[in-house]
């Protein structure tokens, strides 16, 4: 949603107004520096590399961002605005590839176009996932710097825990042993009720068993239901662009900030076969290109699609799939654009009794604005939470039926293989005409599935094709049917007696579950691992564990497509340790 009547004046009042000399209005601002480092990309990892880096004086950076300012954009501001971000001008607007177990149906899918990437249009949450995914990229790598305990000053470096805005008691809501309070990406808990509150908790402690309360999920141990931790500072939210390029950082006189820019390849050097430390980009559509050269390195951090978007065009992926499309093969990588991991997830839709979910808010116009004016200057209120308010991480069986067919695929016993999501109902447009939900979304949190990312023409200009492929595994159906069976038991507890109408389908068998599945499926905005690392002596994988492409020099990968695995986690945060190490790693690299 664009507001362009307020933005300046919102600017000021939220305090996100930036040096305008660090922010390069033309190339002109360009002409005679020089750069030690490009990165391609502003969001999660870019942000993280350009802040780090610049630490340094001496040491100048370039940072293109595809997208616009966030600047004085309240519904990226405003954490329960999320929703009308989607499908926005804030938005890659991005369409999946005929999904053939979805019934082709062609998925919506969002990324950020915007400094600060999917973090200023992201749901904010803030999960790092299972010790043992981290303990699992480690042993992938043969690197012990991906482990769990190895990254633990990264974790901390990112954090900063803060109280949540109406500073509510929090004891038994999460636990602060395992948090920092002094890094940078602000961290709360909600900071206004809801109805389903007492109602989710009560449920954790009537059937223990099946749902029990874990404290906090980002220990390293996450199985259980547990409340929703969040990238929100003073009931704001607080994305890379916020945080990582906030103004004292971007700021700097040795960074340098280059938006509205479309990167469409990246080039050898003329001294070096094998280096790649030139980039070309258009602020016009095409209509003229320029090249920059970076006299270290380039970090591409487009993102798990664009990323290998950029990598193929620039000649670099699978030779023969390159040349068929008429483009010359420079560098034969086969593993880039492979290996998409993605959560399908099903939002099902619960009527419930009661007026107190958001659809009551996205059915009144008036009420909108007034609980958006009460944000505005108090931030206060309803829209000061992301869209969710628990998440549950849990395990099928033991004796599932599941496993008499496949091997268990999460990376440990104590790793789930299905998330569920509870949501207060739903704050969009278009809102229900009637009724009042709850939102309880089951995916699959350790998918088999696997899809690609590749190129429809030569023209880097245009959208990759995205096929996630999927259900295309018996796991990934059948954990998502026994996910939404076991919404049905955590719903029957006594705590929701009175409260649930009607359930979102009558479905109750394999087959007709199977269907529902297939018409109300889409993607979770998680995608991962389409220029993955593996170890340096493996065959294949797209970068090494130190995030350097394979077979290249001056060229690294830091964003979530460098995951060789998904971890079960919302993957902002797990982007957000990979860049903190990347950073360190650049740092040892160069001496600086």
């Amino acid at each position: 949603m664009l507001l362009p009547v307020f933005c300046f004046s919102l600017a000021i009042a939220l305090g996100t107004r930036y040096a305008e000399a660090a922010v390069i209005s033309t190339l002109d601002d360009l002409v005679d520096k020089s750069l030690d480092f490009v990165v391609i990309g502003a969001g999660a990892g870019g942000g993280v590399i350009a802040n780090r880096l610049t630490e340094n004086p001496n040491v100048s950076v370039l940072l293109i961002e595809a997208g616009g300012s966030n600047e004085g954009v309240l519904d990226v501001a405003a954490p329960g605005l999320q929703n009308f971000l989607l499908n926005s001008a804030w938005d890659w607007n991005f369409t999946s590839t005929p999904q053939i177990a979805l019934n082709n149906r062609t998925l919506a899918v969002s990324r950020g176009f915007i400094l600060g990437g999917t973090t200023s249009i992201n749901q904010m949450v803030y999960t790092r996932g299972s010790s043992e995914d981290y303990d699992l990229w480690a042993n992938i790598t043969d690197d012990e710097g991906w482990s769990w305990d190895n990254l633990q000053k990264y974790i901390r470096k990112n954090e900063q825990f803060t109280s949540p805005v109406d500073h509510h008691n929090t004891t038994g809501q999460f636990d602060p042993n395992v948090h920092s309070f002094d890094g940078i990406v602000s961290v709360s808990l909600q900071g206004f009720p809801n109805g389903i509150d007492n109602r989710t908790i009560q449920t954790t402690s009537e059937l223990s068993e099946e749902f029990p309360f874990n404290l906090d999920m980002n220990s390293g141990f996450q199985l259980g239901i547990g409340w929703v931790q969040a990238t929100i500072g003073e009931g704001t939210r607080s994305s890379s662009a916020t945080s990582y390029l906030g103004p004292s950082f971007i700021s700097r006189p040795n960074l340098y900030v280059l938006l509205n820019t479309r990167v469409l390849r990246v080039l050898k050097t003329d001294h070096q076969q094998s280096g790649f430390r030139s980039v070309e980009f258009t602020q016009d559509a095409g209509v003229t290109t320029h090249t920059i050269t970076a006299s270290k390195e380039l970090i591409i951090s487009a993102g798990t699609f664009m990323t290998p978007h950029i990598l193929m065009h620039s000649g670099i992926g699978d030779s023969e799939e390159l040349k068929s499309l008429g483009i010359q093969a420079v560098h034969h990588l086969p593993s880039v654009g492979k290996n998409l991991t993605e959560q399908p997830i099903v939002r099902n839709k619960w009527l419930v009794n009661s007026t107190d979910t958001l659809e009551t808010i996205a059915r009144n116009d008036t009420l909108l604005a007034e609980v958006t004016e009460e944000w505005e200057r108090r931030r206060m209120g309803p829209i000061v939470d992301p869209p969710l308010s628990f998440i549950g991480w849990l395990r099928l069986p033991e004796n599932s039926s599941i496993f008499q067919q496949v091997p268990d695929p999460a990376a440990g016993p104590n790793t789930s293989h299905y998330e569920l999501i509870l949501t207060n109902g739903a704050l969009s447009h278009p809102a229900p005409a009637t009724g009042n939900f709850l939102t309880f979304s089951t995916s699959p949190s350790s998918p088999t599935s696997r899809g690609s990312i590749s190129l429809n023409s030569s023209n880097p200009l245009e959208y990759p094709l995205i096929d996630f492929n999927f259900f295309s595994t018996a796991f990934d159906r059948f954990v998502v049917r026994e996910a939404y069976r076991n919404t049905k038991k955590f719903l029957a507890a006594q705590s929701w007696d009175g409260y649930i109408l009607a359930p979102p389908t009558n479905a109750t068998t394999d087959d007709e579950l199977d269907e529902y599945i297939s018409q109300n499926a889409a993607d979770q905005h998680h995608p991962v691992g389409t220029a993955a690392m593996s170890s340096k002596s493996a065959t294949y994988g797209v970068v090494d564990p130190d995030l350097r492409v394979k077979g290249l020099v001056g060229l690294r990968i830091v964003d979530a497509s460098v995951f060789p695995r998904l971890p079960v986690a919302h993957t902002q945060v797990p982007t957000y340790i990979v860049a903190e190490r990347a950073a360190d790693l650049i740092k040892d690299f160069w001496g600086i």
